[in-house]
């Protein structure tokens, strides 16, 4: 078992929002606290350190508590340069990686991953229907393989995880907790949802 201290978790809120109208998504009210709290929460006392990624209102997600890292490329590149950027910032041996607008993700996700990830360099959270690769355990000495295929020109996350030793992890018993909010009825849809469901005796 991985220990966690010897964990970072990175919490990817770097995207442009393109569809919720340019707006940054992480930091988005959702069910009374900013959407990427939420995310911030599967990680309390189970990693050694936290990381947001983020490439605006810097100041913003600081005040939540967490170290915040932008992308080592400007330009909003997608998140497979957010994972480079968290596996060159991070200083333990794994990289635990989530998306800001999964609000609704596993309790347990830290757990679940390591427990999942076997002797595999990448784990990425399967959820009975389908991959979702950026809810992935990885290890951090492939920054440097990463960094090469970025400057190649990769944009891709499953092509590069499919140059490594990785494996599906098992989350087909909750792949409503892989719900991602692109829109904003997406977003009170989902909200509606998680409200009604903690009003339920």
């Amino acid at each position: 078992m991985i220990p966690a201290q010897s964990i970072t978790g990175l919490v990817l809120a770097g995207g442009e929002g393109r569809r919720m109208g340019g707006r940054d998504k992480g930091l988005e009210p959702f069910a009374g606290l900013p959407l990427v709290a939420h995310v911030m929460q599967r990680f309390e006392g189970e990693v050694s350190e936290l990381l947001i990624n983020a490439n605006r209102n810097l100041d913003g997600y600081a005040l939540l508590g967490a170290r915040v890292i932008s992308d080592a490329e400007e330009g909003f590149k997608g998140p497979l340069m957010g994972i480079y950027s968290g596996l060159r910032a991070a200083s333990t041996p794994w990289l635990l990686v989530a998306p800001c607008d999964s609000p609704a993700l596993p309790r347990d996700l830290v757990a679940r991953m390591v427990a999942g990830i076997g002797e595999h360099d990448i784990g990425v959270a399967h959820d009975g229907e389908r991959l979702h690769p950026v809810v992935a355990l990885l290890r951090t000495t492939l920054a440097d393989d990463l960094a090469r295929a970025l400057a190649e020109g990769e944009r891709k996350i499953d092509r590069w995880y499919a140059r490594h030793a990785w494996c599906q992890i098992d989350m087909s018993d909750c792949p409503e907790a892989f719900a991602n909010l692109n829109t904003e009825e997406e977003k009170h849809r989902l909200e509606q949802t998680l409200t009604a469901a903690k009003e339920t005796p």
